[in-house]
Formats: structure tokens, sequence, C-alpha cells
């Protein structure tokens, strides 16, 4: 049985696309994930440390993103997921979106993401 824990919305600020002005300041951003795992036992303990830590998962996260200047969302969202797989061993797999708040396009649409799922 593999569980899931969610983060939702997890807002920052990046420098992403390939447009010059797009490389001149930081575009908002939302992240989803979704982790993969059995969080049975933490659930029957009550134990952190028999799960995985969605809060250090979150600074992963930001740091990676407050380190990179990335050209296309797609680089950023694999990268993400990779270290979040990396982060922990028990990880069956995880699915990240970003989305970017404020796409540089003419047309009138909320939001523009990509999505990425690895699995062990």
């Amino acid at each position: 049985m593999t569980d899931t824990i969610e983060i939702r919305g997890l807002r920052c600020s990046v420098i992403v696309g390939i447009l010059p002005e797009e490389r001149l300041r930081e575009q908002p951003l939302t992240f989803d994930i979704d982790i993969m795992r059995s969080f049975a036992t933490a659930a029957l303990n009550d134990d952190i440390h028999a799960t995985s830590n969605y809060a250090a998962v979150i600074d992963l996260v930001l740091r990676l993103a407050s380190t990179g200047k990335f050209q296309l969302l797609e680089t950023l969202v694999y990268r993400a997921a990779q270290e979040i797989m990396n982060f922990d061993s028990e990880i069956a797999g995880v699915t990240v979106t970003v989305r970017k708040l404020r796409p540089p396009v003419p047309q009138d649409v909320d939001t523009v993401g990509v999505r990425c799922t690895l699995d062990r």
C-alpha cells in the first residue's frame, strides 16, 4: 500500500523563462507535490522519523528554486522531482507540478505549468 503526502500551493519567485524580460526578474510560481510512500508505521507510532518530513521537502524545493536561473519550467520540475526522490529512499514515487502564475503570453490564461512523475 502506498500513501500520499501532499504539499499544495507552495509559492516562490524564480528567474525562469527564455524571453529577455523573463531573465531580468523573478516570476511567481506555485508547486504542488505528491510524495508516495507508506506512512503506516509513522501513523501507528506517531513518529515523524518513520515518514517524509514535509517541512524538510519544502525547504529542499525552495533552496533549489532560489539557487537556479532556469530557462525551462521542465528543467525546474524535473530537478525538484529528482531532489525529492534522493531525499528519502523510502519514497516510492513523486509527482511535482510547477505553474507560472503570470505567464508571458497574450492570451487570457490563469497559469501555465508542467508536471513530472518519477518512480523507483
